[in-house]
C-alpha cells in the first residue's frame, strides 16, 4: 500500500541521515544530563541554570550534582558560583571541577583571564566544548545541568548529538522578541531528539517595593501562550525581583543564600 510505503521511505531517509551524526556517548559517572538553554542572550538562563542546580541538590534524594558552564564567550558560573582558580589535574589527566555549595562546577571562566576575552572561530570553540564534556573528572553525579550558550548553533548540536540527554529546559521572558527566538530553541532540541521538559518564564512581573504596584514590563503571559502553541508544560513563573539579581551578582544564588522568600 502506499502507507507502508512512505513509511518505509522515511524509514529510509532517517537511517541516511543518521549516518553523518556522532555516536551519542555518555559522560563517565553522569548518570543524568539536564540542558538549560535561550534562543536569546539576557533572558536568565544561566540565573536560571545556577538555581535548578541547586534546588536539585537540596533535593533529599539527590546524592551529587554538577554544572557544567558551555558557554565558552560568555562564563557566568564562576562570579554566580562564587569560585575562582584553576582545575587541578588528576594522574588521568582529566581537570577536577571546582565545588561551592556542593556543586562540582567547570567552566571555560577557569581556563583563562577573569577579563579575557575569548576570540575563537568555531573549530576552536567545539574543541573547548570538547574537552569541558570529556576531559573532567565529574566522580559520581545524579545530575550534570548544563548551562547552555544562547541560541540555535554548533554547541548545541554538538552537545546535543554526542551525550545523551534527558531533557531540555527553555528559559524565556514574555517579550515577543525573545518568545521568537525561544520557540526556535524548542523546536531545535525536538529536532534532535531531545525531550523539552518545558518552559520557564523569567522576569514575568516587577513589583514595585513601596507601593506594591505589579507592573508587567516585558508583557504578560508570552511564555505561558508558547507553552500552549507547542504543547509544552510551563515549569515556573519568576519575577523580575532585585534579589534574584543581587544574590546571582554577589555569588551567594537565591535558592542557597535565601530559600524561603518568594522568589
Amino acid at each position: 500500500s502506499s502507507g507502508s510505503g512512505d513509511e518505509a521511505l522515511r524509514d529510509k531517509r532517517a537511517r541516511i541521515l543518521s549516518r553523518g551524526l556522532p555516536k551519542q556517548k555518555p559522560i563517565e559517572g553522569v548518570k543524568q544530563v539536564v540542558v538549560v538553554a535561550s534562543g536569546k542572550g539576557g533572558v536568565g538562563k544561566s540565573t536560571t541554570a545556577v538555581n535548578i542546580a541547586l534546588a536539585l541538590a537540596a533535593n533529599d534524594s539527590v546524592n551529587e550534582v554538577g554544572l557544567l558552564d558551555a558557554d565558552i564567550y560568555g562564563p557566568s558560573i564562576p562570579k554566580m558560583m562564587n569560585l575562582k582558580g584553576n582545575p587541578e589535574l588528576t594522574p588521568k589527566n582529566l581537570m577536577r571541577p571546582l565545588k561551592n555549595y556542593g556543586i562540582a562546577c567547570m567552566s571555560m571562566g577557569f581556563l583563562i583571564e577573569e577579563t579575557a576575552p575569548v576570540v575563537w572561530r568555531g573549530l576552536m570553540v567545539m574543541s573547548a566544548v570538547e574537552k569541558l564534556l570529556r576531559q573532567v573528572d565529574w566522580g559520581q553525579l545524579d545530575y550534570l545541568v548544563i548551562d547552555m550558550p544562547p541560541g540555535t548553533g554548533d554547541v548545541q548540536l554538538s552537545v546535543s548529538q554526542n551525550i545523551p540527554i534527558a531533557g531540555a529546559v527553555i528559559v524565556s521572558t514574555p517579550q515577543d522578541v525573545a518568545l521568537l527566538d525561544a520557540r526556535k530553541g524548542a523546536e531545535m532540541f525536538r529536532k534532535v531528539h531531545v525531550p523539552v521538559l518545558g518552559l520557564v518564564q523569567n522576569m514575568s512581573v516587577f513589583q514595585c517595593p513601596k507601593c506594591k504596584h505589579e507592573t508587567h514590563i516585558f508583557g504578560t503571559d508570552g511564555v505561558k501562550d508558547l507553552a500552549k502553541t507547542l504543547g509544552l508544560d510551563i515549569l515556573g513563573d519568576v519575577p523580575l525581583h532585585i534579589s534574584i539579581r543581587e544574590t546571582c551578582d554577589s555569588g551567594q544564588p537565591v535558592v542557597i543564600s535565601q530559600p524561603q522568600s518568594d522568589a
